[in-house]
């Protein structure tokens, strides 16, 4: 498929989504937001993609922010209609049933923060910078951010962020734990990568359950979730084939079946 402002590229199984506005620092659009929404039905349903990596253009910004133009003269409705959109978008690929990696290069600020948050994980290059700076704007994150960043970092840490609009620079994020690593800037997406190649190496559905189990960790039915995956676990061939594995002391061939 082709897309306006994202470019995608396939090898091994592995799926590279680079938002390309590179003269707006990669900024949140409609257009932008559309093209997410359809590529993540693309990696849905192709059976070629098997985990994903989401960067931005460019060695500035990941994604430095909504695009604030579109924001001026919208009423009370149709701020929280904007929201919406783009809330669904990012819940999509926060419920993914495939491992998506944001690697994040330069600006992660506000829906470019919420977007990196999104994703099942993070991987920062050094010159990373991430925050909330919406109060500055008089308004405050709609993508996710209030609810995303008190998960990864706590709330003390993420109220403080949201409230000052502060910036923190990569080996905070890595302290805070809003990222998993980080990575010179010209090592960062075949970090992604090489994590990824293990990753694809398990059982796909098995990793479809995990991400599901963990993403209901804030829900009142984490636990459910994760006994109803361990079950549904037992009836896939790749169960039968990983047991198999390892009392055979060989490596497991998995089929996503």
């Amino acid at each position: 498929m082709s897309y306006t402002t994202i470019l995608t590229s396939l090898e091994a199984g592995i799926f590279t989504i680079t938002i390309n506005r590179p003269d707006k620092l990669n900024a949140l659009n409609k257009d932008v937001i559309s093209n997410l929404d359809k590529v993540l039905d693309e990696i849905e349903s192709s059976p070629e993609i098997k985990g994903v990596i989401l960067t931005g253009s460019g060695q500035k910004g990941f994604v430095a922010g909504a695009d604030i133009t579109e924001f001026l003269g919208l009423s009370g409705d149709e701020g929280k209609a904007l929201a919406k959109k783009g809330l669904d978008v990012f819940f999509k690929i926060e419920n993914c049933s495939k491992p998506i990696i944001a690697a994040v290069n330069g600006f992660a600020l506000g829906g470019g923060c919420e977007l990196a948050m999104a994703c099942h994980f993070r991987i920062a290059s050094e010159n990373a910078k991430f925050g909330q700076p919406e109060v500055n704007l008089g308004l405050i994150p709609g993508y996710g951010g209030t609810q995303r960043l008190v998960q990864l970092i706590g709330k003390g840490r993420a109220i403080e962020l949201l409230l000052t609009g502060n910036m923190i620079d990569a080996q905070t994020a890595l302290s805070y734990g809003l990222v998993n690593h980080v990575v010179p800037q010209e090592e960062l997406l075949n970090k992604a990568k090489s994590i990824l190649e293990i990753i694809l190496t398990k059982a796909p559905l098995a990793i479809s359950h995990c991400i599901t189990a963990a993403n209901a960790a804030y829900s009142a039915d984490g636990y459910k979730k994760e006994s109803e995956g361990f079950g549904a676990c037992f009836e896939t061939e790749d169960m039968k084939e990983g047991t198999s594995a390892f009392l055979e002391k060989r490596k497991p061939l998995f089929t996503g079946k």
